[in-house]
């Protein structure tokens, strides 16, 4: 297989959308998020924090006193491949994310 054939093959591959959590070990407070590319996602709120750029200030205080240790990052809930590669997933990810902020709240978990 040729570079060529391998980038479209990774292009045509579905991404793996659904949602995901930054947990704080410490306090089990945590952020949750859905993206249509979820463990991509993780990896860029993992760099954001190391470079100290994320958004969420209170979650990025959190990891300058913990570190990386002190955070695990979990894909909680994938959904599974649309037929149609042209489908939009995000009204499925928005109501994917209330079932699992009800969820987490429901259980008195804390979020950021």
């Amino acid at each position: 297989m040729d570079r060529k054939q391998k980038i479209r093959r990774y292009k045509e591959t579905p991404r793996p959308a659904g949602v995901y959590r930054v947990l704080r070990r410490s306090t089990g407070r945590m952020l949750l998020g859905a993206s249509v590319d979820a463990p991509a996602m993780l990896n860029r709120i993992r760099a954001q924090l190391d470079l100290a750029t994320q958004p969420n200030r209170q979650l990025q205080a959190d990891w300058d006193v913990d570190g990386a240790g002190g955070f695990d990052f979990d894909v909680l809930d994938l959904l599974a491949p649309a037929d149609d590669a042209s489908r939009d997933v995000r009204a499925d990810l928005e109501i994917l994310l209330g079932l699992w902020t009800d969820r987490i709240e429901s259980e008195g978990g804390l979020l950021y």
